[in-house]
């Protein structure tokens, strides 16, 4: 069984009192536990650092708590790149890993000293007609098929848009030494929350088996594995939580196997994941606002999808318990709805839970990550806050609500508009 983050009603009323529902809740303990489980599992691999998925939540509020814990940061795109720039991230605490990448962002990534990871053979050269070419490159791999493991399919690269060939592997870095590149790191992703101890130890060996071979056919240098993300969360109560430690024991199995026993020892290993280390560290919090019985009953709270559109987006589930009723028999069947104009503006269908008031509070877990990162405007619905627990318990505002200003900003034809 899964140990989900339950903020208290008690707390929710304090904070709901300062900064009213819908709001993100993340626990700054519950951050700071996932990093330091993830460097110990890793610790063994001199180098070894966390580059943090900007994507899966960039609020600088978040994001701090891991970098003053060591941690860097994975940037793809121009916005994320400002972003990790204006916390003071520079050289090779950041990693720039974006596709089809739009003209003059390899530019900054160049300026901030980042370690640039082109995800196909064409930005060979396009970066280099852009910007030059850097001393060390990153070469985002997909070896194609289906990710096959203990018999299941996880994932299909081949169906993927990211990476390259192992053949245009080959050539892109006899290419770039032809063209001044000294130093190589290697780049997969090949399956999403995956929550299977052996699903990392399998990506490792497919690079290490490639940076081999890369080694020995062409002479050139490996300096960085990057393993990128995909380690998933419990969004179940009754899932286990991956073991990390396990997972990290496995993958030095495999550096052992295939780099330390052929002479290779030097090379540091690196992680990009996001939903792993904030996911289950944040909330959405809602309340209960109506309630509709006709074919179904449905519970109206005032979050939507904007908040958290994964239920809408892809039928993902997420727990949701009542706060002050967590004990109570979850004997009611409901529907918990935002107010979106798509029947898809579900957070739960069919769900059992207890009965719900008007002016509960909804606690809708793992939403840490993925969560109000990908929220948008539809409907003119805004944006909620997002609310920091802090290890000594004081709450912290991280980043307020948008309001009808932000929203009509770019709109000259509102330039006139006066907000309350």
């Amino acid at each position: 069984m899964s140990k989900k983050f339950s903020p208290d009603k008690r707390l929710l009323q304090k904070i709901d009192a300062l900064y009213p529902t819908p709001f993100h809740l993340y626990s700054e303990a519950e951050i700071r536990h996932r990093t330091q489980n993830l460097k110990a599992a890793f610790g063994w691999n001199e180098g070894y650092r966390e580059y943090y998925a900007v994507k899966a939540c960039p609020t600088p509020g978040v994001i701090r708590i891991m970098q003053n814990e060591g941690c860097g940061v994975d940037c793809a795109s121009l916005c994320e790149l400002m972003l990790a720039e204006a916390m003071g991230f520079r050289g090779d605490e950041i990693i720039f890993s974006s596709n089809e990448t739009p003209k003059g962002e390899f530019t900054y990534a160049r300026k901030l000293g980042a370690v640039i990871n082109i995800d196909d053979i064409t930005m060979v050269d396009f970066l280099e007609k852009e910007c030059g070419l850097p001393e060390q490159l990153c070469l985002r791999y997909n070896p194609g098929g289906d990710f096959r493991l203990n018999g299941s399919i996880m994932g299909k690269p081949g169906e993927a848009k990211y990476g390259m060939t192992r053949a245009q592997i080959f050539e892109a870095v006899r290419t770039c030494t032809y063209k001044g590149v000294k130093r190589f790191g290697l780049h997969a992703f090949l399956a999403s929350n995956n929550t299977n101890v052996e699903y990392y130890p399998t990506v490792a060996a497919e690079l290490m088996r490639l940076a081999l071979d890369l080694t020995q056919e062409t002479g050139c240098e490996i300096f960085m594995l990057d393993l990128s993300g995909g380690i998933g969360i419990p969004y179940e109560p009754d899932q286990a939580e991956v073991d990390i430690a396990l997972v990290g024991r496995k993958v030095k199995e495999a550096y052992d196997r295939y780099l330390v026993a052929n002479g290779i020892v030097n090379i540091k290993l690196c992680t990009e994941l996001g939903r792993y280390m904030t996911g289950p560290a944040g909330v959405l919090v809602t309340k209960a606002v109506h309630e509709k019985h006709i074919y179904k009953d449905y519970i109206g709270v005032d979050a939507c999808a904007a908040d958290l559109m994964r239920p809408a987006m892809y039928g993902a589930y997420h727990h949701i318990t009542v706060a002050g009723k967590e004990d109570r028999p979850s004997n009611k069947t409901y529907d918990v709805v935002g107010s979106l104009c798509e029947n898809n503006d579900k957070f739960a269908v069919d769900r059992q839970l207890p009965e719900i008031e008007m002016g509960d509070y909804l606690v809708i877990h793992d939403a840490g990550a993925h969560g109000r990162s990908m929220g948008y405007n539809y409907n003119g619905r805004l944006r909620c806050a997002e609310v920091l627990l802090k290890e000594n318990g004081e709450i912290e505002l991280i980043r307020r609500a948008e309001t009808p200003k932000d929203y009509f900003a770019t709109l000259d034809i509102c330039k006139d508009i006066k907000f309350q």
